[in-house]
């Protein structure tokens, strides 16, 4: 634990989930609110017709690539992306039974998935770009047709399987793995101190491990042909940068000197000393201002005498 955590008598050192988990909750009442409305937002947007790009007959020589089935399927991409960091962060709570650890930190994972997840399919409907098999999902026969005018395709295949046809960027399985992982990456590096500066390198390695994975399922996306690299790359630096975001919106920087705890939780914990401060300031003031009136009403006193005495002197020399 670190050194801040040694706080005054008043602080509660271990906040667990039986006796602060309510009042956790309730303070971030609204926070869990909003991760509802993305989850009903991000279901609407899935139902949106993505935007058709034009793809003329010279544009399909770069989209015959064969159809293939997802070697990491959809459904897989909530258990990467959330449920493995929350194994290690329930861990971390099992032994450390910290409730401002685990609420905050499953919260950050959720908000960072969430977010990219409707940012993500956001940009798909937006930019409606063809998938490099795009020429099996329009013409499942084999046989092509072109607007005569435009030269525009004329897809005939099933509709389904064409609007999952034109929605290749951001690659949404390399956007959420790396929403996850990248959140447990960061997570990760502050409770083993990464950059503790001692130089092990392993725990460099342990950092990195989540990244890795994250990275073999965007590959997985571009040797399947379901995404052109580029649609991998957005999607991973897309959530990357959320996970940073949300992480940072919780815990401090790693590297720093209470980079174990969340920022609420060294709050908590400074909260009775800085009370104590403001007790100790006021009775402070108190003193000083009783000390000041005892002082000047001694010196009024000394005056009063002083000039009762000079009247007594002048009443004798009469």
């Amino acid at each position: 634990m670190p050194p801040l955590a040694t706080a005054g008598p008043g602080a509660a050192a271990h906040p667990c989930l039986r006796t602060h988990g309510k009042e956790v909750a309730w303070l971030h009442l609204l926070d869990w609110i909003v991760l509802l409305l993305l989850v009903a937002m991000y279901g609407v947007l899935s139902l949106v017709q993505p935007f058709h790009r034009f793809v003329a007959e010279d544009m399909m020589a770069t989209l015959r690539y064969p159809m293939k089935d997802n070697t990491v399927p959809g459904w897989a991409v909530p258990v990467i992306a959330i449920v493995v960091p929350m194994i290690f962060i329930i861990g971390v709570y099992v032994k450390r039974r910290n409730v401002y650890d685990l609420h905050h930190a499953i919260l950050g994972l959720l908000f960072s998935v969430l977010i990219t997840a409707v940012l993500t399919v956001v940009v798909k409907d937006a930019v409606g770009r063809p998938r490099p098999d795009f020429f099996w999902r329009c013409f499942p026969d084999e046989v092509p047709n072109y607007n005569n005018i435009t030269g525009d395709v004329i897809c005939h295949g099933d509709p389904r399987v064409i609007k999952e046809g034109y929605k290749s960027f951001p690659s949404g399985h390399a956007s959420g793995c790396f929403a996850g992982l990248g959140f447990l990456s960061w997570y990760l590096a502050g409770k083993i101190k990464a950059f503790d500066r001692r130089g092990h390198v392993a725990k460099l390695c342990i950092v990195l491990l989540p990244l890795l994975l994250a990275s073999m399922v965007a590959v997985s996306r571009v040797s399947d042909y379901w995404h052109h690299w580029q649609d991998v790359f957005a999607g991973g630096l897309l959530g990357l940068v959320v996970a940073s975001f949300c992480f940072l919106q919780f815990f401090p920087l790693p590297y720093s000197e209470h980079g174990f705890w969340p920022h609420a939780y060294l709050e908590h914990i400074r909260r009775p000393a800085g009370e104590s401060q403001v007790l100790s300031a006021t009775n402070s003031n108190m003193h000083h201002q009783s000390l000041s009136l005892h002082l000047s009403g001694t010196c009024e006193l000394r005056t009063s005498s002083q000039a009762l005495g000079s009247m007594e002197e002048g009443s004798r020399d009469q």
